[in-house]
């Protein structure tokens, strides 16, 4: 392990890569990443793997945007031999009450004037979509057909080989002990594995970013929380877009199995990804409501992983001001896989001083003190 790097990067998944591929990339040479497991064995591995840009924040959309633009191409910018699976069946989201039509009207107004061409549709036209959704309940839907859904494992791996490539170091099984400060700057960065001088760190340590901001002093707004998954036998293909609404979202997958899940309010904060059976049957319930298609296909298996909430659902991207060369890349409140691609530009562009391609003021995390949260009200 390097003893003097330039940046160091915590966290090994979808944030924490990325930027080290384009700090890299952009003419930084000297990155170190450190992950305490292995590469994305935390929230990135064990996400859903959605892609969507039906947002109804303006700076989530515009996030999705690019990250979705990034991920069509991604193969080929990062001369990945393999294939990050990118497929583009959309997202139909599905709208129950008369507030819940208005509010999403909305949403997608944003999105058309950002570049996102969703639609608010009929349930007719979603039957044309979805010939095997039942409507019962459903007043209207929205549906953007560049939403899609990516293999997080390959993407992830695109990215780590890019990065290795122009020169970055990876360390996994590395764990964090302690992060030095010295007249309110970042100097000093000490591992299980040794000491690394620098004076830039950046925190994407995903559910554990709350124990990385304590070792320099700051405190952070983030609730990790337990979000399970389930996951059925393959069968031939029934469904092209992803199914959402505000209590479960439905998808297949190119092999052909289904992956469900939904938001337990009931969830406890905490980093618990153990599987319950209370889960896979309330979900099972939920989806079979909707796709009653689905009602005798097998179970295979069923795993858990964290979101990291923030107040206003909106993650914190930046500089903190108490800290000089402490970066966050932190609370993606379920979305960091689908917003990682741009972050990773973003945070390298902010932490090499360029000018950013998207302005990330106004998701600092001064904004909870000033009162001046995002709010993300499109959330599933």
């Amino acid at each position: 392990m390097k003893k003097s790097a330039e940046v160091v990067i915590i966290g090994g998944g979808i944030s924490g890569l990325s930027t080290a591929y384009n700090l890299a990339h952009m003419g930084c040479k000297d990155v170190v990443l450190l992950e305490k497991k292995s590469l994305y064995s935390g929230s990135t591995g064990r996400c859903a793997a959605g892609v969507r840009q039906q947002f109804g924040l303006e700076m989530n959309c515009r996030l999705a945007k690019g990250s979705c633009e990034i991920l069509e191409n991604l193969n080929e910018l990062l001369d990945y031999e393999g294939d990050i699976e990118f497929k583009q069946g959309g997202y139909l989201w599905l709208l129950h009450t008369d507030e819940e039509v208005e509010l999403y009207k909305k949403n997608v107004q944003l999105q058309n004037s950002l570049g996102i061409k969703s639609r608010l549709i009929t349930v007719e036209e979603a039957l044309k979509i979805v010939p095997y959704l039942n409507p019962e309940g459903i007043k209207a839907c929205t549906f953007h057909q560049k939403d899609g859904h990516a293999n997080p494992f390959q993407v992830s791996q695109a990215y780590a080989q890019a990065a290795k490539r122009l020169g970055v170091e990876i360390n996994i099984f590395t764990e964090v002990t302690d992060i030095k400060v010295k007249n309110n700057h970042i100097v000093e960065v000490l591992t299980d594995k040794g000491k690394i001088a620098t004076n830039k760190v950046l925190n994407a340590a995903g559910a554990f970013a709350k124990d990385i901001g304590k070792m320099v002093g700051v405190k952070f707004p983030l609730k990790p929380e337990r979000h399970q998954i389930l996951v059925t036998e393959p069968v031939e293909p029934l469904l092209g877009p992803m199914v959402i609404s505000t209590d479960v979202y439905c998808q297949q997958e190119p092999q052909g199995s289904f992956l469900m899940g939904y938001g337990d309010p009931n969830e406890p904060e905490g980093v618990d990804v153990s599987s319950s059976w209370r889960f896979m049957e309330v979900v099972a319930k939920k989806v079979c409501k909707i796709l009653p298609i689905l009602s005798n296909i097998k179970v295979v298996r069923q795993w858990a992983g964290s979101y990291t909430m923030t107040p206003d659902v909106a993650p914190i991207l930046g500089s903190v001001p108490e800290v000089e060369g402490f970066y966050l890349a932190v609370g993606f409140s379920g979305h960091g896989f689908m917003l990682g691609p741009m972050t990773g530009v973003l945070m390298a562009e902010h932490i090499l001083g360029k000018e950013v391609t998207i302005p990330i003021d106004k998701l600092d995390i001064g904004r909870f003190k000033r009162g001046e949260l995002m709010r993300e009200p499109a959330v599933s």
